[in-house]
């Protein structure tokens, strides 16, 4: 009976309660007992799941009652005349559908089912005391009952459930599909994780497609003998592969915008102020827009002191942003450079291999733990900016964290290329860092997870046995909310309240084309052993994301965001760092003379950057059929305003004098 209700309805969220005790009859009125009422009486399909030691209710709910709570919340949606207009059930023909189908997307849906959730509330005018065991809950007058449950942790979690039809079809067509390479059910992917993931993986294909030019023209200037043209060789391939780390970064923007025109968003999810992308429950957290949503709502009484206020706010989040920029700024400077050049400095001097590698075990050891209290420390500064919404806030944490992890993975590098200008030392580093640490890095990243997993299961036998007082028998999980429950959560290694694990994955692929791109000159191989990775990186996030781990939570946010500028800035690293590496390449004696050889470094460098920062007016962002497609939604929009405006003017002068005095 189970299984065909699995096969009905498509349960996407779980709730874990503690389990019932066994003097407990069915019948009996607890707190969960109450909510589960509750959540019937807002037409969500319930099942009960009871586990080892604790139960599960899945939650499923029919098209209807998603499309009232898209009506009740104002979502607006595209229809089939291009037209973004407010949902309305009635009407439900009139709105354009999901590229697998569907109505709403996936994170429309997770969104509408916290609202639908943490919308059961309190609706008397007394405090209401429901029973757990032997404890009593007072659930407030106008106070959500999930947030009350939770808070006296009778809720332990809420979480998204992995749907198995669409699991399963994920793993056939994407995970365990080695044949097709970069290749990747982009579309499957939205409708399933929602659209940052989807965006994050278009972004891994497109980048490790792109990546076979430079690998190839890698093998062939690394294993090729050129003779007497082999001093020409490394600047052609530097020049070669600026060009297109360039062209890469501008051909994304384009694709980036026929996802978004394919996937009918319009605007990038979560740009407008106020909009919080972090699905928040009233009441827990003050929102960092909370005064300035405060003041547009009461803009217009009093317009001098308004512009006071806003000046007020304007400037003070600007200084409490640029404040914990020079904390962190001043922190790398003054703690973590002294600590790198040391390092950097003790590398060079050890004489033995074994040493070497000790210390860069020790190394490794110390500096992930200076970073993660960077992290933290950045996301207590961050808590105190006025950023517009989720997502800005995690592209500050992202800016400041990525200057941490820039000094430590380059700054040693930097220091054998500038003063030792030992390129033999130069290139052993680069093969360390690059290729072992990629290795040991996927290593952990994907047996983490199974660690995790079998740990938290052995806790739950061990309490099971326990309690009932036996140690024989091995316990077995039967239900399938159950493992998904133990598994763990796709969450960042540091600041898991504004990122996701994604931070993780692109911290590590934004790392991998700093390397390869900054040291080009020095280690021309390590293209080809970078799309050999990320080829590898695709398959292994897939099975990490659906077997793995629990179901992420979906982001809206439609863009790689911050990550993109850090690319575009470690292009312009890379032209400066490649042509000093060309520099002390061809200026053996150290004389920085080498005329006209110096003058032609120059040029090329700056020639480079000019064609960086050029090429963007050269390619548009946007395809010409997107951007003729958004034109005419727009001029179509335009004329039906136009034609309501004059409907109402021509209803006569005392309508038209209403309508401008509400304007002023």
């Amino acid at each position: 009976m189970n299984e065909h209700k699995e096969e009905e309805h498509d349960f996407e969220i779980a709730l874990t309660v503690p389990k019932r005790k066994s003097q407990e009859g069915v019948g009996d009125e607890s707190c969960v007992e109450f909510l589960v009422n509750e959540l019937l009486k807002i037409g969500l399909i319930v099942e009960r799941v009871v586990g080892v030691t604790d139960e599960f209710i899945k939650l499923a709910a029919p098209p209807e009652i998603l499309g009232r709570a898209a009506a009740e919340l104002k979502v607006k949606k595209p229809t089939h005349i291009g037209m973004d207009l407010q949902f309305d059930w009635e009407e439900v023909d009139a709105f354009a559908q999901q590229p697998d189908g569907t109505l709403f997307s996936w994170c429309e849906r997770f969104r509408f089912y916290r609202y639908l959730i943490y919308g059961i509330v309190n609706k008397s005018n007394s405090t209401l005391i429901l029973k757990y065991h032997d404890k009593e809950i007072h659930w407030e007058a106008g106070e959500p009952l999930l947030q009350r449950l939770e808070a006296d942790c009778i809720v332990k979690l809420v979480f998204p459930l992995h749907v198995e039809t669409k699991r399963k079809n994920l793993l056939r067509v994407w995970a365990w599909n080695w044949w097709d390479f970069t290749n990747q059910p982009i579309d499957e992917i939205y409708s399933y994780f929602g659209t940052k993931m989807a965006v994050y993986f278009s972004f891994l294909g497109m980048y490790t497609r792109w990546m076979l030019f430079p690998a190839g023209l890698g093998l062939i200037v690394d294993l090729v003998d050129f003779g007497s043209f082999q001093l020409l060789v490394l600047p052609i391939f530097f020049v070669s592969v600026v060009l297109w780390a360039v062209m890469f970064s501008q051909f994304w923007k384009r694709k980036n915008s026929a996802l978004l025109s394919r996937w009918q968003l319009s605007f990038p999810m979560g740009a407008y102020p106020g909009y919080d992308l972090g699905y928040k429950i009233p009441g827990r957290e003050r929102n960092s827009l909370q005064s300035s949503v405060e003041l547009i709502s009461k803009w217009g009484r009093d317009k001098t002191n308004d512009k006071e206020q806003f000046q007020r706010e304007e400037w003070f989040g600007t200084l409490m942003r640029f404040r914990n920029d020079a904390i962190i700024i001043l922190s790398i400077i003054c703690l973590q450079l002294p600590f790198e050049l040391a390092y950097a400095h003790l590398y060079e001097v050890v004489g033995s291999d074994s040493m070497k590698f000790g210390l860069t075990a020790v190394y490794l050891f110390l500096i992930q733990y200076f970073t993660r209290i960077g992290g933290k420390i950045s996301v207590q500064l961050i808590n105190n900016e006025n950023n517009a919404n989720r997502e800005y806030r995690a592209d500050s944490l992202v800016y400041k964290v990525f200057g941490l992890y820039f000094m430590q993975s380059y700054i040693g590098i930097f220091y054998h290329a500038l003063l030792h200008r030992n390129l033999k030392t130069l290139r052993q580093l680069l093969i360390q860092r690059l290729i072992v640490s990629e290795v040991l890095e996927n290593l952990w990243e994907n047996s983490l997870p199974y660690i995790k997993y079998s740990y938290k299961k052995y806790k739950v036998r061990k309490k099971s046995k326990f309690e009932k007082g036996s140690s024989s028998g091995k316990i077995q999980f039967k239900s399938r909310v159950e493992k998904e429950f133990l598994k763990p959560a796709y969450s960042a290694s540091i600041g898991e309240e504004l990122e996701d694990g994604l931070f993780d994955d692109l911290l590590e692929l934004t790392l991998q084309f700093g390397m390869i791109m900054m040291f080009a000159c020095a280690f021309p191989l390590a293209f080809a052993f970078a799309a050999l990775n990320n080829v590898t990186e695709i398959r292994t996030d897939a099975l990490k994301l659906l077997v793995m781990m629990k179901r992420p939570v979906p982001r809206e946010a439609a863009t790689i965001g911050a990550w993109l500028n850090i690319f575009q800035f470690l292009i312009v690293m890379s032209i400066c760092t490649n042509s000093v590496l060309l520099v002390c390449l061809y200026d053996l004696e150290g004389k920085w003379r080498i005329e006209p050889g110096l003058a032609a470094i120059l040029v090329m460098e700056h020639l480079l950057l000019l064609i960086k920062f050029g090429f963007s007016r050269f390619v548009p962002e946007e395809p010409a059929w997107v951007r003729a497609n958004r034109v005419k939604n727009a001029t179509h929009v335009h004329d039906m305003y136009s034609k309501h405006l004059l409907r109402s003017i021509s209803g006569g002068e005392g309508k038209f004098s209403r309508i401008m005095k509400k304007r002023e």
